[in-house]
């Protein structure tokens, strides 16, 4: 069969998918890695994205259109397998979905602070995917309870654009916008949205609200106190060399 390299992107990506349902999570990032470094995303450079300005023909970088998709998919699939781990090794009974230690949560705010928007939508269906899907969840209640981790990072990111943080939390000013943004309000935010979709669709009883809540904030809090700071600090400089970082927050 020959398919384009674009098909075969999506072919190896959806194959990785069904793989994750075995919880096959090494072999399943080699083969998805496998994939990108295997077939580039050109496949989606068409002529739609060719159009003219004030008489000129405007054609945008395709091989960064390329670098940025293939980003996407990767970051989709990574959040989905660490947010069904964490799902998997620390479940708060009865709350369907939900970790008392959810690690997942932590790279998805590094990831939307380095590739912006990509990175925040990648956080929204990987939860879908790996702690809702994966966890049986209602089709219904996953669409909306998902929004959970979009809000876990999308505040820290719109935060860091608006106060121009450095990313690198070079200053005790941006580690304070940090700690406030990235850390305290988008967790309970995110806890309490989580927490209330599903206790409002009677997957748990209202008597076990705030268990829930508190297991999932207290745990969001304490990895991404952990594991965030380090990323920032000593990860983004490599980071920052790559054709991937997003410079301006959003795309």
């Amino acid at each position: 069969m020959n398919l384009r390299c674009a098909d075969k992107n999506l072919f190896y990506f959806a194959a990785v998918m069904l793989y994750t349902k075995n919880v096959i999570y090494v072999y399943a990032i080699f083969i998805y890695v496998y994939a990108i470094i295997g077939t580039p995303f050109r496949g989606l450079a068409t002529y739609q994205l060719c159009h003219k300005i004030k008489g000129e023909s405007i054609i945008p970088d395709i091989e960064s259109v390329s670098t940025h998709l293939n980003i996407f998919l990767f970051l989709i699939l990574v959040n989905s397998l660490l947010s069904r781990f964490a799902v998997v090794t620390s479940p708060i009974s009865p709350a369907p979905g939900v970790s008392s230690m959810y690690f997942a949560v932590a790279f998805m705010i590094v990831f939307a602070l380095w590739y912006g928007i990509w990175g925040g939508i990648s956080a929204y269906l990987g939860c879908m995917i790996g702690a809702g899907i994966l966890a049986d969840m209602p089709l219904s209640l996953n669409v909306v309870w998902s929004f959970a981790d979009l809000w876990q990072v999308l505040i820290p990111l719109m935060a860091f654009a608006y106060f121009r943080v450095n990313i690198r939390l070079r200053t005790k000013r941006d580690m304070g916008i940090f700690l406030l943004f990235g850390c305290l309000l988008n967790n309970f935010i995110g806890a309490m949205w989580g927490a209330l979709m599903i206790v409002r669709e009677g997957m748990v009883p209202w008597t076990e609200f705030f268990v829930t809540f508190e297991g999932w904030f207290v745990g969001n809090v304490v990895t991404t106190l952990v594991i965030v700071p380090f990323c920032l600090k000593y990860i983004t400089p490599y980071i920052q060399q790559t054709k991937s970082y997003v410079h301006n927050y959003w795309i």
